[in-house]
């Protein structure tokens, strides 16, 4: 049935939003478009979806038929208000009101982060290493007041102490505002740029900034250096970036010796180093670029450490003189067993992040060669470096969680070899570690290699089959999705669910080759892992067809599409989060911001006619057919610079038109917000439990939670 965009905006605004009948949901209209590549023509009769005045969005067509899935969205979740309401005061009741982080030296400063009860945002503090009053420099609830949507991306204080350059989105587009605040009196005396995006570093002297900016694709294509009082039109440019695919990075090392400045794509990099005390010195190129290499450094002890995957695809570290910079003599060899991830060269330790066998690793290696590991607790949890913005601290502060244990702040003295807790992740609301279980699967991939599996799920949770699994995952640029702690999923564990995340290939959880192997010509291999978790999970006992619901979320949310696609019968629900399902269109526009650094990750469909096949064999919009689908729920975000609206828009006009089942599907578009939803702390809860209660209200088992 199609009803003019008009009636069905009236009906979702009357009295018909509290009944129990929901309206019929809006029906986009089909126009024939096509486009022919390679001799193949695809068909795309919802391309008038894609405003084509974009980035800017004001087609009344295209507004109407996303405020009339909004508005649907809002009368199929109506009925289900007090269910969402339970959850989110569920959720909002775990949240420590008054949060604060444990302060860190940096200087002459003990710096921290606060929330006031009630509020969304954080306030930053800082008070005299000796003692003194606190100082509030930064207030993000001010600075958000007024506005749907605040994002915080730098807060940088110059070496001095004086200045604060601190940059903020309020669109969700992600170009963020530059301004310099004076410290003393709290006022902004400077804005130096709209169209910033990525970190920015200080000059030794506190005097100049470098920072990147964005050009009208959305890329960070050059570095430039701010004087301070001068005009930023006359900013002097430190690099730019001739090829459409890469990145600029602007950084520092931690000795503060060097400002870095970086580019890159998904799988080659780059790094120039100028000096911090005169960043307008020539810079000094450390390696030229190649192919599928990729390389960070940091500097400490009058030397570079240089990581690198050069000679190994877990990556090895070296060492080189500033003077003789493309010289790398190996420090750290590659293994097969240990994927060395990251370093950073404080003055009497580099300390490397690793994972061994897939569990992350903190190694502390002194400049004698003389090394240990950080021993931690548990035989499974997620360890990562933290906040240590100092070159020689006394102790290094650490980031510690499992699927029971809550986030645990340590700082590690390495002359006692001692962790000390500073902070434990508060539950205002109450948890009790020991009526959780959490177990580690390996589950088998129908190609023989091995598919690790998290799970936690409450004691006494029953292994017969007849249970319900949440199952999460990504599979993408290498990202790991860590066994770590959330509070939010404790509104499943509560209702008896069990909750799982599948380690897939395209993340590197077992080193970079798990990424390779789920990367461009090798990309089915993510989904069929996906898939094949799920049936380890039916075959341990834990759930069956048709007891697992779905999450992930950008080219998580492309996995979703495919396995939707592929496995309908396996899922009870699906949750797509600005999902990334317009591959084959997107890929081949070369207007969008990212798609031309994209081709590393996904194929260049434009030249190669292999890559278009393999990108038109799982594209989730090119890939639906008339079948029996879940129940879906699918989100976007009208300034996602990322996973453009349209996408999400397309690919459920499709499935409406397209698929023979009556089962609920919803979608949301985000009219105010960009690729990470809403901003606010408890905005963002409100679409957790929103997605909650979706999931429970299809699948059953939406009663109340437990008792702690």
């Amino acid at each position: 049935m199609r009803l003019p965009f008009a009636l069905l905006l009236a009906l979702f605004s009357s009295e018909a939003l509290l009944s129990q009948t929901l309206p019929p949901p809006p029906v986009a209209a089909f126009k024939p478009h096509s486009s022919t590549r390679h001799g193949i023509t695809i068909e795309d009769p919802y391309f008038w979806l894609k405003d084509q005045g974009y980035p800017k969005v004001d087609d009344p067509e295209v507004l109407a038929y996303l405020k009339a899935e909004n508005a649907y969205f809002d009368a199929a979740m109506k009925p289900h208000e007090q269910l969402v309401e339970t959850l989110f005061e569920e959720m909002k009741g775990r949240l420590k009101q008054d949060d604060s982080s444990v302060p860190q030296k940096d200087g002459d400063w003990l710096y921290w982060w606060a929330f006031k009860p009630g509020a969304q945002y954080r306030q930053w503090f800082r008070k005299p290493v000796g003692g003194g009053e606190a100082q509030l420099f930064l207030d993000e609830p001010a600075e958000a007041a007024g506005k749907d949507y605040f994002r915080l991306s730098v807060a940088s204080v110059s070496p001095d102490g004086r200045l604060l350059a601190w940059a903020a989105d309020t669109s969700g587009a992600e170009r963020f505002t530059l301004k310099i605040r004076d410290l003393a009196t709290g006022r902004d005396i400077e804005t130096v740029t709209a169209i910033l995006n990525g970190g920015v570093a200080w000059s030794s002297d506190s005097q100049a900034l470098v920072y990147g900016e964005v050009n009208d694709n959305w890329r960070v294509d050059r570095a430039k250096l701010h004087r301070l009082g001068t005009d930023p039109k006359t900013d002097r440019l430190l690099y730019s970036e001739p090829d459409d695919g890469f990145q600029v990075h602007v950084g520092r090392t931690q000795d503060r010796q060097w400002i870095t400045i970086s580019a890159g794509d998904n799988q080659t990099t780059e790094v120039r180093l100028v000096p911090a005390a005169d960043p307008a010195a020539a810079a000094i190129l450390v390696s030229p670029r190649k192919v599928e290499r990729q390389y960070s450094v940091d500097s400490a002890n009058g030397k570079l450490w240089i990581l690198t995957n050069d000679d190994h695809v877990n990556f090895r570290v070296a060492t080189a003189d500033p003077k003789a910079a493309d010289r790398w003599t190996t420090v750290i060899p590659g293994s097969d067993r240990v994927y060395l991830r990251g370093i950073t060269a404080f003055a009497r330790h580099l300390v490397v992040q690793e994972r061994v066998d897939g569990l992350d690793q903190i190694r502390l290696r002194d400049y004698s060669g003389a090394e240990r590991r950080v021993p931690f607790p548990e035989a499974s949890y997620t360890a990562s470096l933290g906040g240590n913005p100092e070159y020689d601290p006394a102790t290094y502060r650490l980031g510690y969680s499992s699927m029971v244990t809550p986030s645990t702040v340590f700082d590690y003295d390495p002359a006692t070899a001692q962790l000390t807790a500073l902070k434990v992740q508060e539950i205002p609301s109450g948890y009790d570690p020991s009526r959780y279980a959490t177990e580690r699967l390996m589950v088998p991939a129908r190609d023989g290699k091995t598919i690790p599996v998290s799970i936690v799920y409450p004691k006494g949770f029953p292994k017969d089959g007849s249970g319900k699994v949440f199952l999460y995952a990504y599979g993408a640029y290498g990202h790991a999705i860590p066994p770590s702690f959330s509070t939010i999923r404790l509104s499943l564990l509560d209702r008896g669910w069990a909750y799982a995340i599948a380690h897939i290939r395209g993340g590197d959880d077992l080193g970079y080759d798990w990424y390779l192997q789920g990367k461009a010509k090798q990309r089915w291999n993510t989904f069929h892992d996906f898939s094949d978790a799920a049936k380890g999970l039916i075959a341990a006992g834990f759930t069956k067809a048709g007891g697992i619901a779905i999450n992930g979320g950008s080219a998580g949310g492309e996995l979703m599409g495919v396995v939707a696609n592929t496995d309908p019968d396996l899922w009870g629900a699906v949750v797509a989060d600005v999902p990334f399902v317009d591959v084959l269109n997107t890929m081949q526009d070369e207007s969008l911001p990212l798609t031309p650094g994209e081709w590393p990750e996904w194929g260049n469909p434009i030249t190669d006619k292999a890559a278009f096949e393999l990108l038109r064999s799982y594209s989730p919009y090119d890939n639906v057919t008339a079948k029996a689908y879940p129940p879906m729920l699918i989100t976007g975000g009208l300034n996602d610079p990322r996973v453009t609206y349209w996408e999400p828009a397309k690919w459920a006009a499709r499935l409406r038109a397209t698929k023979t089942d009556d089962n609920l599907l919803l979608l949301k578009i985000n009219m105010g917000a960009g690729h990470g939803g809403k901003s606010g702390r408890f905005d963002n809860l409100r679409e957790d439990a929103e997605a909650y209660a979706f999931v429970l209200t299809q699948m059953g088992g939406a009663g109340p939670a437990s008792a702690q």
